[in-house]
């Protein structure tokens, strides 16, 4: 399966690393790709360090196990830097994403001498300027869509558009500011 991308997403329970992998894998099937997104349960409780998976592939996938070597790593929170070895089996071909708002050496440093491409957001300062309140998973979606390039900019706009106004049925004043996270963090994300 050449063409097989998998992604492993760290983040702490609450801060929607879960949900933002199953919407990573609603918005690949519905440009035709073969998808898994799931959670990796154990004792989880708000501020627990989680984890969650995809894989997503052109070719149906037969592969039913955690990630033990992504091609990408998304990291919700920088404060697991220094307790998960976040970059554990990562393919120096990938990358990793942070959540930071720390200096690039200073990521470097914590990163177990990782070779491969390092990219950081401030999803704190986009969430709160696009919806007034923390939530980290909107703009670390966007940011995994844009550096793996699962899809266009376009296709994964359109399709969270759909996707929200579904979610947010009850409360569609949301919608217009979870757009706007995304196409900040589409247009922020930072390679170091």
């Amino acid at each position: 399966m050449s063409n097989l991308i998998e992604i492993r997403w760290h983040g702490r329970g609450g801060q929607g690393a879960k949900t933002a992998s199953l919407l990573l894998a609603d918005a690949a099937f519905n440009t035709g790709k073969y998808i898994q997104g799931f959670p990796e349960y154990g004792p989880e409780r708000m501020g627990a360090p989680i984890t969650a998976y995809n894989r997503i592939s052109d070719e149906p996938i037969t592969i039913h196990s955690n990630i033990y070597e992504p091609d990408y790593v998304v990291v919700v929170d920088d404060t697991l830097l220094e307790t998960v070895n976040v970059t554990s089996g990562l393919k120096e071909t990938g990358a990793i994403i942070i959540n930071s708002t720390k200096d690039g050496d200073e990521l470097k440093k914590l990163l177990n001498g990782y070779k491969g491409d390092i990219y950081k957001i401030d999803a704190r300062k986009i969430s709160m300027e696009a919806l007034g309140k923390y939530f980290p998973n909107t703009p670390m979606l966007a940011s995994i869509v844009k550096v793996s390039k699962i899809m266009s900019d376009e296709d994964f706009l359109a399709d969270m558009m759909g996707s929200f106004k579904h979610k947010f049925a009850k409360k569609p004043e949301v919608i217009d500011g979870n757009m706007k996270a995304l196409e900040l963090a589409l247009n922020q994300i930072e390679k170091i």
